[in-house]
């Protein structure tokens, strides 16, 4: 498994499918201050890419202890539509990877903000890809990102969009070769 760094542009390509990680400025999911996209190629290359966003809401403290970003991190950052509309066509024809509902709550509610309904974009989620490939991590450190990171060991900074986007990237992929399954057939498809 090979991995690329971080793009300044959008990657603009034909992917497998793409994980999409957020971080929020507080309790309120519409707050996004970040998003973070993997890219995986069909030789599984990761193309990945980040923004913050600026949330035009508070930061609590607990968020930004958690994630590290604040008010001065955000102030020139695009706003969530700006940064969306980035994303959007990429997004719209390809398969859309979480860790967990968090991050398509997280969307829909930053779309609601704007007064849009979320698109119809095609989700899975890399929380029950785990589940299937280590039923084992059931009751014996679960299949959240900090504990997949221990047992597969894999190497990110935990609470970066960009960095836990390639994370959940990394998860489908280490499940894939540990099942000898397909991302369609471990999502059930």
């Amino acid at each position: 498994m090979r991995e690329k760094s971080v793009r300044s542009a959008v990657p603009d390509g034909s992917y497998r499918f793409v994980a999409l990680d957020v971080e929020t400025a507080c309790s309120d999911t519409s707050s996004i201050c970040q998003i973070g996209i993997a890219c995986v190629r069909s030789d599984d290359v990761i193309e990945s890419w980040v923004t913050y966003v600026n949330p035009r809401s508070h930061f609590s403290t607990f968020n930004t202890r958690l994630h590290g970003i604040g008010p001065d991190h955000v102030r020139e950052a695009p706003d969530f539509s700006q940064a969306i509309a980035l994303l959007e066509p990429l997004l719209a024809r390809h398969l859309v990877i979480q860790h967990s509902g968090f991050d398509r709550r997280a969307i829909q509610g930053a779309y609601e903000e704007l007064g849009r309904s979320a698109p119809n974009w095609r989700w899975g989620d890399s929380v029950r890809i785990a589940r299937r490939a280590w039923p084992e991590f059931i009751g014996n450190g679960g299949h959240g990102l900090s504990h997949l990171k221990e047992r597969l060991q894999l190497d990110f900074e935990h609470h970066d969009a960009g960095e836990d986007a390639r994370a959940a990237a990394l998860v489908v992929l280490h499940a894939e070769r540990r099942t000898g399954l397909s991302i369609d057939a471990l999502l059930g498809r």
